[in-house]
């Protein structure tokens, strides 16, 4: 029985892309349907963070950097201050949806702005980025200007808050259950396992 868990990130948070391989082994380990669900921790008009200013460059030194170096994922502080608002790049996420490629476009999204040093919130950006992972350059255009698409965005983001409870990212739901932080695969599995054990 496939077990259904929604993965909710923001593209600017670090610790969405540090749990990736964790995620990857549940997937190869265990019958999951994995969504990729968008959470933009700092909407308009929330500031955005600066890399100059301290919490980044403390956060990234204390916590960042020895959980990408145990899990083998290069990555560096980006220096685009300040850090991009992901709403746009949210709003292909609902095309890469559609056309089967969500996650691959994630995965991308991530490199671009944790390996890449690529400014994620500029509209020639997130096209190349959906290009590059296959998607329809007219149709990410459209995308990005579509005020259903935008709608739909904030509608995502008011569910995730209100009904999901959903306060900051990554956010793993395994069929209702919200987890918080970056879980290990074990832990994953264990979530799994025991709930198909309750199920009658």
């Amino acid at each position: 029985m496939t077990t259904k868990i929604d993965v909710f990130v923001d593209y600017v948070c670090p610790f969405c892309f540090l749990v990736e391989p964790a995620i990857d082994e549940l997937k190869r380990d265990r019958d999951v349907e994995v969504t990729i669900r968008p959470f933009e921790l700092r909407p308009d008009p929330v500031p955005t963070l600066r890399p100059e200013d301290d919490y980044l460059p403390r956060v990234w030194q204390q916590s960042v950097c020895p959980m990408a170096d145990r899990v083998g994922i290069p990555m560096t502080l980006p220096s685009i201050s300040p850090q991009p608002r992901t709403e746009k790049a949210f709003m292909v996420l609902q095309l890469a949806q559609e056309r089967g490629l969500a996650e691959a476009y994630s995965e991308a999204m991530f490199a671009a702005f944790f390996q890449q040093d690529r400014n994620i919130g500029l509209d020639e950006v997130i096209i190349a980025v959906a290009t590059g992972v296959g998607l329809d350059r007219d149709e990410v255009v459209a995308a990005l200007n579509s005020e259903e698409r935008r709608t739909r965005q904030r509608a995502d983001q008011k569910h995730a808050v209100n009904t999901v409870g959903i306060d900051a990212v990554p956010g793993i739901v395994v069929e209702g259950q919200v987890l918080r932080g970056v879980p290990s695969a074990n832990r994953l599995k264990k979530v799994v396992d025991d709930l198909r054990r309750d199920q009658p």
